[in-house]
């Protein structure tokens, strides 16, 4: 990861709406509206924490269907750890995001090979 983009990821995690929407997206799935009023923020609030979350690899989006038959997205978190080292005067940051069971099994089977 780039200086850069570790500036990034650590701004967003200052960010109260940005951490209460990890937050809520690491029990169950939600809608933007669904993020808007558990945060008690307006929806272009969250939609900006919601792009830049998704920007950085920390939400993954899915796509739903609502019984009229309407398209909305679903967010859930992507981030399981973030870590920071201290070693010999220079920080280490690993972000460890969720894996799917599926894509583990492969990463494990290709290292094996």
């Amino acid at each position: 990861m780039s200086d850069e983009d570790l500036a990034a990821v650590a701004s967003l995690l200052e960010d109260d709406y940005a951490r209460e929407i990890l937050a809520h997206t690491s029990v169950e799935t939600h809608s933007a509206t669904e993020l808007a009023e558990a945060c008690g923020a307006s929806e272009p609030t969250i939609y900006r924490r919601l792009e830049e979350l998704t920007e950085h690899d920390l939400l993954e989006v899915d796509r739903q269907l609502d019984p009229d038959g309407h398209h909305f997205k679903t967010y859930r978190a992507n981030l399981q750890r973030v870590t920071v080292e201290l070693d010999d005067g220079e920080f280490t940051v690993e972000i460890t995001r969720v894996t799917d069971p599926a894509d583990r099994f492969t990463k494990l089977y290709d290292e094996l090979r």
